[in-house]
């Protein structure tokens, strides 16, 4: 009998971004890094992700208008940025799930011992 593991996807099929776009959105390492801080739940400006990732403002902004034309990220009120709640699965791992992968991205503190 197959049960679902623990990682199985809570992400509607429907929301789930294409796989092929999926690759192509996650290929650069500074959208990685993009990720990554967002990950940890804070809504942060293109600005604080420059500084935070040691790269100008306008490297950031194209590689967010990649990142938001796949969906995986949103802009709020004030221009902040922030990952879509249904692909966050949990900010204090830094785990986000976009269906076809799960990301466990940098920063993201190691799993309790069982």
């Amino acid at each position: 009998m197959n049960t679902p593991s623990a990682t199985a996807s809570t992400v509607l099929p429907a929301l789930q971004p294409p796989m092929d776009k999926l690759i192509a959105a996650l290929a650069a390492p500074v959208r990685w890094g993009i990720l990554g801080e967002l990950s940890a739940g804070e809504p942060l400006m293109v600005k604080e992700l420059a500084e935070r990732l040691n790269c100008t403002p306008t490297l950031i902004s194209k590689h967010m208008a990649v990142l938001r034309r796949m969906g995986l990220v949103q802009v709020g009120r004030a221009g902040v940025y922030f990952i879509p709640p249904h692909f966050v699965r949990s900010t204090a791992e830094r785990h986000v799930d976009f269906g076809h992968c799960l990301l466990r991205l940098p920063g993201a503190t190691p799993p309790a011992p069982a």
